[in-house]
């Protein structure tokens, strides 16, 4: 007779044999780069670009603002759409865990107490006699067990292993997307900033163009009225006078909205930020060329290409998976207790031990072509999946060309308007002097400050088309902008998810 621990002994032997096997086994196809991504060119083209390697961190902090410094880690901090997008990460983890309890035994204890009362009429072996020769009409029986169970699904062909590594992929494409909308609520809450900063600015430069011009339209009132300028001249700076104030009360409408919409981005209502928007709003313009590194470097600088390709790897090993459906499943199961007729003896281990070892093989014979079309629905997903990843490295390449190109003309572009206004500044400088010495018209002073206030309001909006080109360009070329302390960082990379899997592989063993 074999004793019990030599059974369980060999049965765990067996089982670490076959686990071993299995961890090397994978009906999963190849991995492969689809050829969009292997032709992927060299460099960015046609653009200016400085040397060295792309560091976004906190890049921002280069525009000296305090406050736009603050509201970005505010919104990193209190972002719905972060908070919403981290449970995600969170289930994604939780459905990688749940794939992953296949991989190992499961041990499961049990006990249970029973009493039956069974008659004995009828049955084969008839009545027996009891004490003083009377007949037993019944059998009672009292019964306790305490039982401990372990079962284990081979993994042969790599079905469970196949699925707990795509569901780990799942998790961290999930946890790219985090960083994704990290990176948007960022770049959101700058953009949203600039808007405003930009349109406050405009305001201002708009109420003084209205005084200028109602200044302005009385003097030519004036000569009109003694016939010293024809009505002509009248209505059109009437015209231009009505446009410019009707003008006003849209800046003032966009500048509640840019309110509420970073209100919005930081989780916070409007009211919230009328003391941290109501000083002086600075940012010091950047024009340095970004450093853009290779274009290779955009498999792993953004986060929407590495959750694309998490997706696409996990579609491959779920090929796999369904595969090795097809295949036989062997299932070992061991039971350890004890039995008595009294409770207090099921704890007596040493003579009421109870065994049971049990080893099972199932084989798909007929399924109605199940098994064939989940492997049909996995290739398409595959597919899919493959084409997902070859667009969003196009199109990132495409918006790191298009962004470079743009960050360059609005440099061009603001570089134009500041001369223009140096221009309009020395023209009023002029006016001024002239009028002073008596040899100039106020009114041509007056034309000259409306031209500079005008010239201002074009400076601003390409200060904020340059800042929003910048924006533009680091937003393309991806990273990690928000740093350590801030962003929940990525859990794991493709070589740290297979030595994941590895690690359980081992811990099943």
């Amino acid at each position: 007779m074999i004793s019990n621990p030599t059974r369980i002994a060999r049965l765990a032997l067996v089982s670490g044999a076959a686990l071993t096997l299995s961890a090397c086994i994978s009906m999963a196809p190849e991995a492969l780069e689809p050829s969009v991504v292997a032709e992927m060119p060299e460099s960015f083209s046609g653009t200016e670009q400085a040397p060295g390697d792309y560091t976004p961190t906190a890049w921002w902090r280069g525009f000296e603002d305090p406050v736009l410094d603050a509201l970005v880690t505010d919104a990193l901090a209190s972002n719905l759409d972060i908070v919403e997008a981290a449970a995600r990460v969170r289930q994604a983890r939780a459905q990688a865990r749940i794939s992953r309890a296949a991989l190992i035994p499961q041990v499961n204890a049990s006990g249970s107490g029973a009493e039956t009362s069974t008659p004995l009429d009828g049955l084969a072996f008839g009545g027996l006699g009891g004490e003083g020769g009377e007949p037993i009409t019944r059998i009672d029986n009292t019964v306790f067990n305490l039982d401990a169970t372990a079962s284990y699904e081979l993994d042969l062909f790599g079905r469970a292993r196949d699925d707990y590594r795509a569901a780990r992929r799942d998790a961290i494409a999930t946890t790219a997307d985090l960083q994704t909308v990290q990176l948007s609520s960022a770049a959101e809450t700058i953009s949203a900033y600039f808007d405003h900063v930009d349109t406050s600015r405009q305001l201002v430069l708009t109420q003084r163009t209205v005084e200028a011009l109602r200044d302005r339209a009385e003097r030519t009132d004036e000569r009109f009225l003694r016939g010293l300028a024809d009505s002509l001249e009248l209505y059109q700076i009437q015209q231009d006078l009505r446009a410019t104030e009707a003008s006003v009360p849209q800046l003032k409408s966009a500048l509640a909205a840019t309110r509420s919409r970073l209100a919005l981005l930081l989780g916070t209502y409007p009211e919230e930020l009328d003391e941290r928007l109501s000083g002086p709003l600075t940012p010091r313009l950047v024009f340095e060329p970004v450093p853009t590194g290779l274009p290779i470097n955009l498999l792993s600088q953004r986060p929407d290409i590495n959750a694309a390709w998490q997706r696409f790897d996990g579609a491959r090993l779920r090929i796999g998976a369904r595969r090795a459906e097809r295949f036989p499943s062997l299932t070992f199961s061991a039971g350890l207790g004890t039995q008595a007729g009294e409770i207090g003896n099921a704890f007596d281990f040493a003579n009421n031990w109870t065994s049971s070892l049990v080893a099972s093989i199932t084989a798909p014979i007929f399924d109605a072509g199940r098994i064939n079309a989940n492997i049909k629905a996995a290739r398409a997903t595959y597919d899919q999946q493959g084409a997902a990843y070859a667009r969003a490295v196009l199109s990132a390449f495409g918006e790191v060309e298009s962004a470079l190109a743009d960050y360059e003309q609005q440099r061009e572009r603001y570089a134009l308007v500041s001369r223009q206004v140096a221009e309009a500044q020395s023209s009023l400088d002029l006016q001024r002097r002239r009028f002073a010495a008596g040899v100039g018209e106020y009114l041509s002073y007056l034309d000259a400050l409306r031209n500079l206030y005008q010239a201002e309001i074009g400076l601003s909006q390409a200060a904020r088309a340059a800042a929003g080109a910048r924006l533009s360009v680091h937003r393309a070329l991806g990273g990690d902008w928000v740093g350590e302390e801030l962003a929940e960082p990525l859990a794991l990379d493709m070589r740290e998810a297979d030595e994941g899997d590895s690690r359980a592989t081992g811990e099943a063993q």
